[in-house]
């Protein structure tokens, strides 16, 4: 209980020491501050950013399914100078035959449905709309990857198999064209060719690389190939396969990759003209990229508290000067080294942590601005304040230990001679 006491008195005193410093140097401290709240102003603020990007960017790809894997011309993880794109180009593009033979041979899949996106101009009498995403799907894309109405229907069977002049849109669509009426029943043109609206989708905001269903027009794979030719070379198509319960996504790749080799009848040794591509390749390629990212967070930023250090050091030698004879006098009265050593140590823990607290405000303030100015959801989240004052805290305790230890090592005659 008494330990407890004298811990409690220690950290109260140092408190009090570091605030005082602050109130009667102002300048002198805050100048000596501002290094680590320009430093933790610097890391934090670049961690802030991207964890609201990386947020983003994970909920964009975790609506691409972790369960769905894409076959496709093109591999995901690309780059590099030595990147062999001369290859991939010769490659053929997935195709409507190769979906049907994936669902009457595939064990592994619960669902399976083709896909191809490209962009086209859409519209009525008295608006329209350039550059729209229009998505040609067939009939089983809802069981791959969900979509949310709002109003209206998904396609029926006969209207994807006949390839009816039908068509699901996005609300930004629906607000360009129709004003904000309920589009369902409506038509509009795309390809040329009106088309009615049976469903309106939910709105979802900016996600999805950009690309939301927002600004998204969908319509039967089977209309869309009387005006586009699906074989063409660059038109990015894609078989979305959906894994069932308990299946793993290794599974489900041998399985699609033997099919498909199958079907394409390539000879043992011969390698795949297809990619069959899943998210984690995107999530890797981000996780390098964010780890970059950090580092050279951390490296802009722990140049501006190494000085911040330098000045915590300052501000302790300085104290530990002008309250030698205070030391002497705790001495005499029978304070241990430790005691000594310790209320320093506090006292500049505390000054980092309040230069420290300094650059998590301006950052709170800021994304508080950004969030209310742009369509950016900006949070300073618990961790990285929590990473903030530790750090803080961490540069206190390292730069304050010299002179901590300077004054825990005075002799107590020598020091009480010092207000003579």
């Amino acid at each position: 209980m008494k330990r407890s006491l004298i811990i409690f008195r220690l950290i109260r005193e140092s408190y009090l020491f570091a605030f005082s410093a602050i109130k009667i140097n102002k300048v002198r401290t805050m100048l000596s501050l501002l290094g680590i709240t320009i430093g933790i102003f610097s890391i934090i603020s670049v961690f802030t950013v991207f964890d609201s990007v990386e947020r983003t960017l994970r909920e964009s790809i975790n609506t691409l399914g972790s369960n769905v894997l894409y076959i496709q011309k093109w591999p995901w993880a690309m780059g590099g100078s030595d990147f062999p794109w001369w290859k991939y180009m010769k490659r053929p593009e997935p195709t409507m035959d190769d979906l049907t033979e994936i669902q009457h041979r595939s064990q592994a899949a619960e669902a399976s449905s083709y896909m191809v996106a490209l962009t086209r101009t859409v519209k009525t009498e008295n608006a329209s709309v350039d550059n729209a995403m229009i998505m040609a799907i067939s009939q089983d894309y809802t069981d791959v990857v969900p979509l949310e109405f709002t109003e209206g229907r998904y396609f029926t069977s006969e209207e994807s198999a006949g390839g009816r002049p039908v068509a699901i849109i996005g609300s930004e669509i629906r607000q360009n064209l129709f004003d904000n009426r309920n589009p369902v029943g409506l038509r509009f043109k795309v390809f040329g060719q009106k088309v009615e609206v049976v469903g309106l989708l939910k709105k979802e905001g900016s996600k999805n690389f950009g690309n939301s269903n927002d600004n998204m027009v969908i319509v039967p794979v089977n209309f869309a190939r009387s005006y586009i030719d699906l074989k063409r070379d660059n038109l990015g198509a894609s078989i979305m396969v959906r894994a069932k319960p308990g299946v793993s996504n290794d599974e489900l790749r041998d399985e699609l990759t033997g099919i498909m080799r199958s079907v394409r009848k390539l000879k043992p040794g011969v390698e795949d003209d297809f990619s069959v591509n899943e998210t984690s390749l995107i999530t890797q390629q981000f996780d390098k990229l964010f780890g970059v990212v950090s580092l050279v967070g951390w490296i802009i930023g722990g140049f501006s508290l190494l000085v911040g250090g330098f000045g915590i050091a300052n501000i302790m030698f300085v104290s530990v000067k002008e309250r030698t004879a205070q030391i002497g006098i705790q001495k005499a009265m029978g304070a241990k080294n430790s005691f000594i050593l310790l209320q320093f140590l506090f006292e500049a823990v505390f000054l980092a942590v309040f230069g420290g607290i300094a650059g998590l405000l301006i950052i709170f303030l800021i994304t508080l601005g950004i969030s209310a100015a742009l369509d950016m959801n900006l949070i300073l989240t618990m961790k990285n304040i929590l990473l903030g004052v530790g750090v803080s805290a961490t540069i206190g305790l390292i730069s304050g230990f010299m002179p901590a230890w300077s004054a825990s090592q005075l002799d107590p005659v020598e020091a009480m001679r010092s207000t003579f």
